[in-house]
């Protein structure tokens, strides 16, 4: 169903899927799937409101204890969660746990926001998808069951075959593209009821698949570097989010503030936000 009603603003909270990598910017910041949504919702609400609180590595328990409570005291009208993949991508999860810290930050944010989403985000086709499927099907049920329960929607990723092609994959093999995430921007977009314009599903022209000496390559350059440093993080305890807060969050003051767009006389796309003073 189309709505017409423009949403006034958007907190959006989980991990480096939501915090944009790998969809880099010239200055070596990462834009994403949440960032080219808001522009686009600010494009039809003047005074447009947004925050993005997510971190790169947080497993679900950092955002619950992080992330969900500054989120819900924002009241925004529409709050997007993504989390608990980086649990079930662990060599050992306790999924109950992972599905009790879930089911708490729902139950948090639901009542707190006009709109809240949840995802089935999408997997890179490969052995990494094959041998971790049953925990992320679980996952995926479990959150099912929880926007049953709360009335929240459900954006739905995994299910997309093109979502799953290694082109849309950066080259650590763990986060989207750029035209990825445009794809995921325009799957929000739609399931918040706003009209299409594009087919995100689309499928991708034939592949040209590479030889063997040149995927062997790429084999060996992918466990440089971003395998290698990947375990080691594993077994020395380290997060890539470690020392580092959401792209709205003050850890000086300790909680999140909103940014809008900087020329609010332009009803264009948005080039730059500015923070809102309280």
């Amino acid at each position: 169903m189309e709505i017409n009603a423009p949403y006034t603003s958007l907190v959006a909270v989980g991990d480096s899927f939501t915090e944009g990598m790998s969809d880099r910017m010239p200055d070596g910041s990462y834009r994403g799937w949440a960032d080219l949504l808001a522009a686009r919702l600010a494009e039809r609400a003047p005074g447009f409101r947004y925050a993005n609180l997510a971190v790169r590595g947080k497993l679900i328990a950092q955002i619950l204890d992080e992330q969900v409570a500054p989120a819900a005291a924002m009241k925004a009208d529409i709050v997007t969660l993504v989390g608990g993949l980086n649990d079930a991508l662990r060599p050992t999860c306790d999924m109950a746990r992972v599905k009790d810290q879930l089911t708490e930050a729902v139950a948090t944010l639901a009542p707190s926001c006009g709109h809240l989403l949840l995802f089935r985000s999408p997997g890179r086709r490969g052995p990494v998808l094959a041998r971790f499927r049953p925990r992320m099907e679980e996952l995926f049920a479990h959150i099912d069951e929880l926007a049953a329960r709360h009335g929240a929607r459900v954006v739905d990723l995994y299910a997309s075959e093109p979502l799953g092609d290694p082109r849309l994959w950066d080259e650590d093999r763990l986060h989207l593209t750029h035209e990825g995430h445009r794809r995921v921007a325009e799957a929000v977009w739609q399931t918040l009821g706003l009209p299409a314009q594009s087919d995100w599903n689309a499928p991708l022209p034939p592949a040209v698949h590479p030889g063997w000496l040149t995927r062997r390559r790429g084999d060996l350059a992918f466990a440089r570097r971003h395998l290698g440093p990947w375990i080691g993080r594993r077994l020395t305890g380290r997060s890539s989010g470690d020392g580092r807060t959401g792209a709205q969050f003050s850890a000086e003051l300790g909680k999140a503030f909103w940014v809008t767009p900087a020329d609010r006389t332009d009803p264009g796309a948005v080039a730059d936000w500015r923070r809102v003073e309280s």
